[in-house]
């Protein structure tokens, strides 16, 4: 007897029936341009760790991909719930991808929609919209991760001008960046006895500013990651944003990051979910295909079902978004639930593919590394873990 016509993830759970017709047609335009321009190229450049950032951020910028989310200034202002699936479309070819794509839109220009000066807005965002500019966020240093309270990054002022010194770990498009928002404590004396958080907007040509590519990654290989270095960079006194203040700032910038990830990983899960079903299919073992055997449909079975539960938190928690209504505990356990079962679906669908798992002519094992870095960066899964625990208890654990 022939098998059945095999149906897709999406239709097992009927996501279209979730969707609006625009939103359908943004998941389906990014889709097609990521097959058409991303997606026969990325084990490559997985596999000799570049991205060519700067030559698809216009193309990237002319689907209306960059700030997507925002208002204004040759931004798209597209809806959350649009913004994510476009993510999860991005992922779905290279966690790498999408994180450009971040750091960008919710990091970057998020942090100069928000917290920027109308001058400083009008200078950098239309740029950065269209792909002409790109822009890092420096927050996490070598010593501090999951606690960026504790940075050493300082600025002091030195007459009307800002001195910027420290230095900046695990920044994606940090040395290909044109413009670095780098957040600092400022001088005690000048904000009522206590160093502050601010945000600065720092030009990549500033003398005393260096950026150094990182290489030797095993994770995001298809992803530009630098360290920064700030010695005595001299700002004028508008370089700082003038909204920001606090750590608050750039937490809020990170939520926005965040609630891509709870989209995008899904992406890649359903990457390798496609390619093990497909693999599956294809595949004689013992003289019947790899797919006919109870085994395996169980574990499709299971991997299938946490995707789907997955994807129907996802559009949740956009709809929430799209009201106004989400919460940081709510977004942290989409990422927490996301990342997590991602991971365990990439490692899992590996296990289908055998040997040919581990090789780039598969996504699989590509993603399950990649995923290894989206389950530890905007706040490690142990982070939301406790998040979500002193939301239900009004306990902190953190300390």
């Amino acid at each position: 007897m022939a098998p059945d016509t095999p149906v897709t993830l999406d239709e097992l759970f009927a996501i279209d029936a979730l969707l609006r017709p625009e939103e359908r047609e943004i998941r389906d335009t990014v889709a097609a341009f990521a097959a058409r321009r991303l997606r026969p190229h990325v084990a490559d450049w997985f596999e000799a760790g570049t991205f060519p950032a700067r030559e698809l951020a216009p193309e990237l910028g002319e689907l209306g991909l960059l700030g997507m989310h925002l208002e204004g200034y040759g931004c798209a202002g597209l809806s959350a719930t649009a913004y994510g699936l476009a993510c999860q479309e991005l992922e779905a070819v290279d966690s790498g991808i999408r994180s450009m794509v971040s750091v960008q839109g919710s990091l970057a220009m998020t942090a100069i929609h928000r917290y920027g000066s109308e001058e400083q807005k009008q200078q950098w965002l239309p740029g950065m919209a269209a792909g002409e500019l790109l822009g890092c966020f420096g927050l996490t240093e070598p010593d501090f991760g999951s606690n960026p309270g504790g940075m050493r990054t300082r600025a002091k002022r030195d007459g009307d001008d800002w001195v910027l010194d420290g230095a900046k770990m695990w920044i994606t498009n940090g040395s290909v960046a044109d413009v670095a928002v780098v957040w600092a404590y400022t001088d005690p004396e000048r904000e009522g006895g206590r160093p502050v958080v601010r945000g600065f907007l720092v030009p990549t040509d500033a003398p005393g500013f260096v950026a150094r590519e990182m290489h030797r990654k095993l994770s995001l290989r298809a992803s530009i990651t630098a360290e920064l270095n700030f010695d005595g960079v001299r700002l004028p006194a508008d370089a700082v944003l003038p909204g920001s203040r606090g750590l608050s700032s750039p937490l809020a910038c990170l939520g926005e990051a965040r609630f891509g990830i709870v989209f995008g990983a899904l992406g890649a899960a359903r990457d390798c979910l496609a390619a093990a079903i497909e693999y599956s299919r294809s595949r004689e073992v013992f003289d019947k295909p790899l797919a006919a055997y109870q085994l395996t449909q169980a574990k499709l079975a299971d991997l299938a079902l946490e995707y789907g539960k997955g994807q129907l938190l996802a559009l949740h928690l956009g709809r929430l978004k799209d009201r106004g209504e989400l919460t940081a505990e709510q977004v942290s356990a989409g990422k927490l639930n996301s990342t997590r079962e991602a991971i365990a679906i990439a490692r899992e669908c590996r296990t289908i593919l055998g040997a040919n798992g581990i090789t780039l002519d598969y996504p699989v094992l590509r993603h399950a590394n990649n995923l290894e870095s989206v389950l530890t960066y905007e706040g490690t899964a142990e982070v939301h873990q406790l998040t979500l625990g002193k939301a239900l208890t009004g306990s902190n654990a953190f300390r």
